[in-house]
């Protein structure tokens, strides 16, 4: 694999922003902010991109701390995505610095030659992963339309490829009793606590006829005001999860009979609503990913990829896949030890001299395989037909 003179200058540009790319994850590594509260990270990133030439669209999907930056016209159009939430308590234990930081490579590097070849850059500022989710809104309301191909990494114990998340519901149960003095005459009451319990045990018992792809985990998020006041109110939240979406629609009628036959043993009213968006499965476009491995493992001089993490959990980025070709390709950023995310140890590496590198490299990658988009109409209709295959 040889690179041209305009591939030379993608990966020239941004080895001489490397400084101020790393700037940028570090800051952001330094004031963690939790989802939908990104004030600082996203007008670090708006400015930064700013500065570089790129038009910025803040409130981009009508969401406070998301933005669209672009650089270039017409098609077709290439986007990076860029999270930056963290974690309570744990700060940036996900490494989402080292996502927004090398999205933000990528678009500098690819934004060096717009003005020699016809198409767009976009790098998209994605809030609050962690929890609600801004790129359900973005791809259900048609923000990505126009998007030909959607490139994110995320950092990882290892190199790769591929992604396999579960589709995920998060759905709040709520139970309505009538209160009661819990000594003196409970049987005037009808206990809320009682039925979310007995909706709890419902669950466990259908557990064990789920496929192993799937997981059902709650809590009791409001369980009474006292013990000696029969619960007229009561509470859980529960994510869903399951390898399909289909599935998952399955495993939630089940749900909703688990908990309305709890609501029926105990006398209760129930309802069940949404705390946060469904995230999808992932549908990895295997071309797009096989190019970034090639060039990470052949140009940029990063160890092998295996294919995909044996578990792992829910991203949004499975709503995106769903309506443009993707990829969400994993980055070692622990030099291959088995530190996981969400964990203190994990965002220790996120700010480290290792994962510094690393970001550097995905920036890297994430350009010259948006180059081959902009460029290259044979890989173009590659990828396109992997996703109508899926």
């Amino acid at each position: 694999m040889k690179l041209d003179p305009q591939q030379e200058k993608i990966l020239a540009n941004i080895q001489s922003s490397a400084e101020e790319i790393l700037s940028v994850s570090h800051q952001i590594h330094q004031h963690p902010e939790l989802g939908n509260q990104e004030k600082f990270a996203s007008n670090l990133l708006a400015e930064t991109l700013e500065a570089k030439g790129f038009s910025v669209e803040r409130g981009f999907a009508e969401i406070p701390t998301a933005f669209c930056s672009r650089k270039g016209k017409g098609k077709p159009i290439v986007a990076f995505l860029a999270e930056y939430d963290a974690l309570p308590s744990l700060g940036h234990a996900c490494g989402h610095n080292v996502i927004a930081a090398s999205a933000l490579a990528a678009g500098i590097g690819l934004a060096s030659i717009m003005d020699d070849i016809p198409g767009q850059v976009w790098v998209i500022g994605t809030p609050a992963e962690e929890t609600a989710g801004a790129k359900v809104a973005m791809a259900e309301k048609g923000f990505l339309n126009e998007v030909d191909a959607a490139m994110m990494i995320h950092p990882f114990d290892g190199n790769y490829m591929l992604t396999h998340s579960l589709a995920l519901s998060a759905r709040q149960v709520s139970f309505y009793g009538k209160p009661s003095h819990a000594a003196a005459v409970p049987w005037e009451g009808i206990n809320a606590l009682d039925a979310l319990i007995l909706a709890f045990n419902n669950l466990k018992a259908l557990q064990q006829q789920l496929r192993p792809d799937a997981r059902l985990n709650g809590i009791i998020s409001k369980g009474g005001e006292a013990p000696n006041i029969i619960p007229e109110y009561a509470e859980g939240r529960f994510y869903l999860r399951a390898g399909s979406r289909d599935y998952l629609d399955q495993i939630m009628m089940k749900f909703t009979a688990c908990v309305e036959a709890a609501a029926l043993a105990i006398g209760c009213r129930f309802d069940i609503s949404k705390f946060e968006e469904d995230f999808d499965e992932m549908v990895n476009n295997l071309p797009l990913a096989e190019r970034m491995r090639d060039y990470m493992v052949e140009i940029l001089g990063s160890t092998p990829f295996k294919e995909a993490p044996e578990h792992f959990g829910s991203i949004d980025m499975g709503n995106v896949s769903h309506v443009t070709p993707a990829f969400h390709v994993m980055i070692d950023i622990t030099e291959g030890n088995p530190i996981y995310p969400h964990t203190r140890e994990f965002a220790l590496s996120a700010d480290s001299s290792f994962a510094n590198g690393a970001l550097l490299r995905a920036g890297k990658g994430m350009a010259l395989t948006g180059y081959d988009i902009l460029t290259k109409p044979e890989f173009v209709s590659k990828i396109q037909e992997e996703f109508r295959r899926n």
